[in-house]
């Protein structure tokens, strides 16, 4: 027997070589190649197929990005000497959303835990509790974040190494310093110490665990989640990101404070989840309106044509959905008609003189448009053009843009209902005139230029806080910052206190020119500091194996 499961094995192995070979470079070729060659279409994903779950089901194994790396490169280059570091993480507790690293501090639990408030109508709603030591801390870096500079915030997490905001926004500045890997692992290690704090009824799976935005204890949770699944995006894993991204929206569906429906369309065509996303669209359409979003009306639109092009479909099937999908395309295009001529400016493709002479899709359709809608079109042309540039697409798009104009120069009723109809032309002023806060929220933390620039004044006019970006306005505050009245009349302010907790020689003289130079030798002594610290951490040697002799110690010491 033990002879014929050798065989097997070697059968299995020689089977998995070829496809591993096939696999290119291009992250759409890899997708390509995989559903292909392992028989996965886009009805066979997890995403879809089981109309028993909820539609923003979680599964643990897709939060991990090996799961989605091992489809792609295989088992074996995913996980190379992995053993061994396995071995080294015995001790530490197990996790969903992270795996702890040798590199990190030893754990010690920051302050933070989880409390369940109330079940109601099948759902836990839960929030995070701040102890008194956090609250200190979390005084602290409101102090370091005042001062506007980075090392201060360094230098809180040499005493606080698992203080989740600290990580957050340290985060944002190796970020815009270009040290991607070192962003990455402080945001990871933000999430690590968040799920050593879950409650025990709290799940990531179930879709029925609410957190309150509102209560600024459970906003850097919101906020690590995002920036980890842009983090997973760029690093080319699209299918965990959007695992990521529904659970996010899971978290507040209703609500949606980070406003993830305007993202999830884009995650889901990356990650050619069609079929989650057009029964996204079906279920919640008659109670979101979601066709009244243009990335919906657009990116579903978009999905039914690439389900169109799946070879096992028949050609009645095939041409069924093409129809479909030229008909949502045309429609979003007679509602969304400022769409167009940007989108193809990004695209780097030159217009027909008939469309971009024609006063439909002219200048007209931009200047008119709503402020709300004109952040919406801005958001969506940056952040999905890239999906609009393959040439059989570009093709696609180029013949249905002809035929909404042949319906215009016919005049078309439907395109007469859009311009002329009083109601239509009504709301569609009322809807698009100004954004809700979590729209600008999600701007915000989008980055992408051209919506931040459709930003309004009373937006960009106010100081927006990385860690906290637009808090609503009626936040459930549980604990307030105390009274800093004195600061400004003593020398001895919480600057000059904090940093001689940690440099005891440093003093803050009272003349100006020694202040000065006091100032540049403190940020003399913590950029050593951050120096000695990165030099640190890359000459750590992870040992191969535990020794024999050591001691195993219990495992509740790392809690």
């Amino acid at each position: 027997t033990s002879k014929r499961k050798k065989k097997k094995k070697k059968k299995k192995a020689t089977a998995e070589d070829p496809q591993e070979e096939g696999v290119g470079d291009d992250l759409d070729a890899l997708l390509e190649t995989i559903e292909k060659t392992n028989g996965l279409s886009h009805q066979s994903g997890p995403c879809g197929t089981s109309d028993n779950r909820p539609v923003l089901y979680v599964e643990h194994r897709n939060l991990n990005p090996e799961t989605e790396l091992k489809r792609y490169f295989g088992a074996r280059a995913v996980l190379g000497d992995q053993r061994a570091r396995t071995r080294q993480r015995q001790f530490h507790r197990s996790t969903w959303m992270t795996a702890p690293k040798d590199t990190w501090p030893r754990f010690s639990r920051p302050g933070i835990s989880m409390s369940l408030q109330e079940s109601r109508e099948g759902l836990q709603y839960f929030t995070f509790v701040h102890n008194r030591d956090y609250q200190q801390v979390q005084f602290k870096f409101l102090d370091a974040v005042e001062s506007m500079d980075p090392n201060n915030i360094v230098a809180l997490l040499q005493l606080n190494p698992y203080h989740v905001d600290s990580l957050l926004q340290l985060s944002d500045v190796c970020r815009i310093q270009e040290d991607q890997e070192m962003a990455r692992d402080l945001v990871e290690r933000a999430l690590y110490s968040f799920e050593c704090a879950f409650h025990p009824v709290f799940s990531l799976t179930s879709g029925t665990s609410r957190l309150d935005y509102l209560r600024p204890e459970n906003r850097a949770f919101y906020l690590a989640l995002y920036k980890h699944m842009m983090f997973l995006e760029k690093r080319g894993c699209p299918r965990t990101a959007l695992e990521y991204c529904k659970l996010i929206l899971s978290l507040d569906p209703e609500n949606d404070p980070l406003c993830m429906l305007l993202m999830v369309d884009f995650l889901s065509l990356r990650s050619r989840e069609y079929t989650f996303l057009i029964r996204l669209y079906e279920e919640w359409e008659g109670h979101r309106n979601l066709s009244q979003l243009p990335n919906f009306a657009l990116s579903v639109a978009l999905s039914y044509y690439h389900q169109s092009l799946q070879d096992e479909l028949t050609p009645e099937e095939c041409a069924r959905l093409k129809q479909k999908a030229d008909d949502l395309l045309q429609d979003a295009l007679i509602m969304f008609p400022g769409v167009l001529m940007p989108l193809l400016d990004l695209c780097a493709v030159q217009p027909d003189s008939a469309v971009s002479s024609h006063s439909f899709f002219g200048p007209k359709s931009q200047i008119w448009q709503p402020p709300a809608l004109n952040e919406l079109l801005s958001l969506y042309v940056g952040r999905c053009h890239i999906l609009w540039k393959e040439g059989r697409v570009l093709l696609w798009l180029e013949g249905n843009v002809r035929e909404v104009l042949r319906r215009v120069d016919s005049k078309d009723p439907l395109v007469e209902d859009y311009e002329n109809n009083m109601i239509f032309s009504y709301m569609r002023k009322i809807r698009y005139q100004s954004a809700p806060r979590n729209i600008h929220r999600h701007v915000i933390l989008s980055e992408i230029k051209g919506a931040t620039a459709a930003l309004p004044l009373e937006v960009t006019t106010q100081p927006v806080m990385g860690f906290d970006p637009l808090p609503p306005l009626d936040s459930v505050i549980s604990y307030t910052r105390p009274n800093r009245s004195n600061a400004g009349a003593s020398n001895e302010s919480s600057f000059s206190l904090f940093f001689r907790s940690l440099l005891p020689n440093f003093n803050l003289p009272n003349d100006d020119q020694e202040v000065a130079r006091a100032g540049r030798e403190l940020n003399q002594e913590v950029n050593r500091l951050m120096a000695a610290m990165r030099d640190m951490l890359a000459n750590i040697q992870v040992l191969e194996a535990p020794r024999e002799d050591e001691p195993e110690r219990d495992e509740e010491e790392w809690d």
